[in-house]
């Protein structure tokens, strides 16, 4: 048990080495910067979710209240697209717990 406890802090470490490796030969790149064309967008879309808040949602369809949560959805993919980010899945973070314990 305590082999394959060790190999597998060996590997764990090993494969952090690796990755701060690579990100030490790549340029460092802002995210948070954005292009004047990304930042109108941006804005067009911040003032198409407050337009929808402030809608009068109670006498639309169902189908017009579908198309609205639609659209509030491509919406915030299309956000999320343009301001960019790290984002890390229910399942690694699971993993990363799990490793955690059984190193620790």
């Amino acid at each position: 048990m305590k082999k394959f406890i060790y190999t597998l802090a060996l590997i764990f470490s090993l494969g952090l080495s690796f990755n701060a490796a690579q990100a030490a030969d790549k340029p460092a790149k802002n995210p948070t910067e954005l292009t004047a064309e990304q930042t109108v967008q941006l804005e067009k879309i911040k003032s198409r979710v407050e337009e929808i808040r402030d809608m009068d949602k109670s006498n639309l369809t169902k189908a017009e209240r579908k198309a609205l949560r639609k659209e509030l959805r491509e919406m915030k993919n299309q956000a999320r697209a343009i301001s960019g980010g790290v984002y890390l899945s229910v399942g690694a973070i699971i993993i990363i717990i799990l490793l955690l314990i059984l190193i620790l």
